[in-house]
């Protein structure tokens, strides 16, 4: 069982991306996600996001907000819990990343971005604000084939079927 982080650090309506175009063999090539990675021996979830950010963009975190656990469940990948956070303030400057390209995007644009379907979910509760959630994915090689929120099944094939004519989940 894989134990990460993901982070959206926002300012002035848009998110800080990361286009995935540098690891080999690479569950999330060529999709763009958050920041963030694996924990390390003895980290919380606050230390693995703080490290991860600072690693992969050079900010350093001052002020954030964990919003939620997603579990996914991959027939690929195997299993993952990542943690999900929001941040709203840090210094530094923003550096290159070895894992691929970072980049300030529109909210109103993400969902033209090539991402996993289940991240669309997990960014729309993100912006409307939906309190701390429990997100369940399951995926049979690229397609998400399950969601559960907060113990609710979703509809999935509703949701896909609204998202083909407005962009979203």
């Amino acid at each position: 069982m894989k134990m990460t982080t993901l982070c959206y650090p926002e300012r002035d309506g848009k998110y800080l991306m990361l286009h995935r175009t540098k690891k080999k063999r690479d569950e999330n090539h060529d999709k763009w996600i958050g920041v963030g990675g694996k924990f390390e021996a003895n980290e919380s979830p606050e230390d693995c996001m703080r490290r991860e950010v600072l690693e992969e963009t050079g900010l350093t975190v001052t002020k954030f907000r964990y919003r939620g656990i997603v579990t996914f469940v991959s027939d690929e990948w195997g299993c993952e819990y990542m943690h999900l956070f929001e941040v709203t303030d840090w210094t530094g400057d923003l550096k290159e990343c070895d894992e691929g390209e970072l980049a300030w995007i529109d909210k109103s644009r993400l969902f033209e971005l090539t991402m996993w379907e289940g991240d669309r979910i997990f960014l729309k509760l993100l912006d409307s604000d939906e309190p701390f959630f429990s997100l369940k994915l399951t995926y049979s090689g690229e397609t998400l084939t399950g969601a559960v929120l907060n113990g609710t099944p979703l509809n999935i094939a509703s949701q896909k079927s609204k998202c083909a004519k407005s962009s979203c989940i």
